[in-house]
């Protein structure tokens, strides 16, 4: 990605929210037990494997059991990789000028978006003053919120960028179910949710990261009708010091 090196990210005081100690203690914690959990992770398939070496059949209630148990470890690990990328923001980079070009070409490598989906970039502004990982946590959190929740197998993402009245807006629109005006604001909140765990895999996360570092550098971020149709526009308003 290319870059240039401008100044350090906004000091940490800045942020809103959750204060630096209980921050310090969730990126030690969720470090430090994530250790053990991906012990968890390969418990269930020695198990397995070892019973079938005892040419013990795996099967049934048994089958049903181990499966529980991956599935909720999984979770479990799930939830603490997205609490780390959570209290990293702001963390161990620099405010660099990033191209969102070279940006979401590495977001979306990493994606790996499935074939039905289509991706739309409407960058009017190619450049984006932010730490450097936090512009990729950024966008990741954006699009995987779209593919998470969107309710048919093909769609489409648009995502957009310009300088308007001293500010950046980034934008990421969709054509999925959309989410009620009443419930909005609540998607912001860490670790929430609309549906069940057990209907849509995740920690409820990935908006919380998008207010976060909307707010770390002085902006917001705001949920809109798509204009595409159903869906929703997610907008990120940063400052910004270039001109339009």
């Amino acid at each position: 990605m290319n870059s240039e090196n401008v100044q350090s990210v906004p000091a940490t005081d800045q942020q809103s929210g959750v204060s630096q100690d209980i921050e310090d203690f969730i990126y030690l914690i969720s470090h430090d037990v994530r250790a053990s959990v991906r012990a968890l992770l390969e418990l269930p398939h020695w198990i397995e494997e070892d019973l079938e070496e005892a040419g013990v059949k795996v099967e049934g209630s048994v089958a049903a059991s181990i499966e529980l148990m991956n599935r909720h470890t999984g979770r479990l690990d799930r939830m603490l990789v997205d609490l780390l990328t959570f209290s990293r923001i702001g963390r161990m980079q620099e405010l660099r000028i990033n191209h969102l070009h070279d940006v979401l070409d590495q977001v979306l490598e990493e994606i790996q978006v499935p074939a039905g989906f289509a991706v739309i970039r409407n960058l009017d502004c190619d450049r984006v003053e932010m730490g450097d990982r936090d512009v990729l946590t950024l966008f990741d959190s954006l699009i995987r919120n779209v593919l998470k929740h969107h309710d048919k197998p093909s769609g489409q993402i648009v995502i957009s960028s310009a300088q308007q009245g001293g500010k950046m807006r980034l934008s990421v629109a969709d054509d999925g179910p959309g989410i009620p005006p009443e419930y909005r604001e609540n998607v912001f909140g860490a670790m929430r949710t609309l549906r069940p765990r057990d209907e849509v895999e995740g920690s409820g996360m990935g908006l919380a990261n998008v207010r976060k570092i909307a707010a770390l550098y002085g902006g917001a971020a705001d949920i809109r009708d798509s204009p595409y149709g159903r869906g929703i526009l997610v907008e990120v308003t940063i400052p910004s010091n270039e001109s339009d």
